[in-house]
């Protein structure tokens, strides 16, 4: 080394990396600390089926070894395996979204699916209308772009509807795009049909295309079935669907997801770009596409158990959970979360809350400003994947710690 050169102690790290946080796995440093201090800890903040029993369809499995074994274990093209793009195609259009297996892209996990489409639509500076509460994946994304997240309200007192009136309010000349997540992850719930086509004609009206997350669309147990595209209410809408094997088909660390890109010719640009976006990846896993026309084509008769598995323990987290006082609880409807409000004491964060119930139960949830709502509201996330019966002494800790927690503010 010259001895004039000063020695360099840390390399910078880039801006864009501090322009997001990401609360479901943040959270798990100080659960780490808890462990090792010797207290259990049941981890309520990931949406893993997997970790909590539920088992991968065999057929689907089954898909996946033979393709390890016929050979299918180097690149694929890049856009994904005509098979699979083609049930993904037909999936959506027995549906009412028809959609055509040229605009359909496997991703690794809809995470990429989404990252694709912001990417292609938004420029630095650019906004994007996303619900509040959110999933943190949406601002992270957007904080690696450049982007902007302009948030409109979601309603606990009308079952985490959106807030019409609020989302009119936000659009700007820079806004390039609406994210719906329906059904929704953190808050539980399905939107309703007048909702739906409330907001399908908000965006019309602007012009804008309506990125859909609808990977949650199996998990609709409050209404014995599966929840239908938004794209089957207006098919020539300019709309974005996003989906995948990891929860209705429990396979989440196959990282098997899609982008269903709509008819309409308002999104012939996103098809070219998203074609770009995947050649510069090369591919998501091949194998494991092998398994989504098993998947869509095949025996469901999982989703049935599924449903009723989560309608379940959805029940005893709502009646548990009201039942407490000092907490309120709006009834999920779909896939496996509740987001219940505690009554803070002033001067207290959810972030206080959380942190202070795990330190003392074991009890890992996912504060509410993690998923941008203000931190002094009081929500948490729950992931109500356990079984009932540990459920039921997951939400008596809970009580026991929040008479405490607000017995001596």
């Amino acid at each position: 080394m010259s001895a004039t050169k000063t020695p360099i102690t840390s390399i910078s790290i880039a801006q864009r990396v501090n322009r997001f946080s990401y609360a479901i796995r943040n959270v798990v440093a100080e659960a780490r600390r808890v462990e090792a201090a010797g207290t259990s800890v049941r981890y309520l903040n990931v949406g893993d089926p997997v970790a909590f029993g539920f088992e991968t369809p065999p057929h689907l499995i089954a898909a996946v070894e033979r393709a390890l074994r016929d050979g299918h274990n180097g690149y694929g093209p890049s856009a994904g395996i005509p098979a699979a793009r083609e049930a993904v195609a037909a999936e959506y259009t027995s549906r009412g979204f028809p959609v055509s297996a040229g605009r359909v892209f496997m991703t690794a996990g809809t995470s990429e699916a989404i990252e694709f489409a912001l990417t292609a639509l938004v420029d630095e500076g650019g906004e994007v209308l996303m619900p509040m509460p959110t999933y943190p994946l949406f601002t992270a994304v957007l904080g690696k772009i450049g982007g902007q997240a302009r948030f409109y309200r979601l309603d606990p007192a009308r079952a985490w509807m959106p807030d019409l009136d609020h989302l009119h309010s936000l659009v700007t000349p820079a806004t390039r795009a609406l994210v719906v997540i329906d059904p929704n992850n953190p808050t539980g719930a399905c939107y309703s049909v007048a909702t739906r086509r409330a907001l399908l004609d908000f965006a019309d009206r602007h012009g804008l295309p309506v990125l859909v997350d609808e990977v949650y669309g199996d998990l609709a147990f409050a209404y014995d079935g599966v929840h239908p595209p938004m794209g089957s209410l207006g098919p020539d809408v300019p709309i974005v669907s996003f989906a995948g094997l990891s929860k209705g088909y429990l396979a989440p660390g196959w990282r098997t997801g899609w982008m269903a890109i709509g008819r309409s010719p308002q999104l012939d640009s996103l098809v070219g770009a998203a074609e770009k976006l995947a050649d510069g990846r090369l591919c998501s896993t091949v194998p494991m596409q092998f398994a989504v026309a098993a998947a869509l084509t095949g025996d469901r008769s999982h989703q049935v158990s599924f449903r009723a598995a989560l309608k379940e323990r959805a029940t005893v987290t709502f009646e548990k959970l009201s039942a407490i006082p000092g907490i309120t609880c709006v009834a999920p409807t779909a896939a496996f979360y509740a987001m219940p409000k505690i009554a803070l004491p002033p001067g207290r964060t959810d972030e206080d809350y959380v942190l202070a119930l795990l330190r003392a139960t074991g009890v890992l949830c996912v504060y509410g400003s993690g998923f941008g709502l203000p931190a002094t509201d009081g929500f948490m996330r729950i992931v109500f994947l356990a079984p009932p019966a540990e459920l039921r002494t997951v939400y008596g800790l809970i009580a026991d710690f929040t008479r405490d927690y607000l017995g001596r503010s």
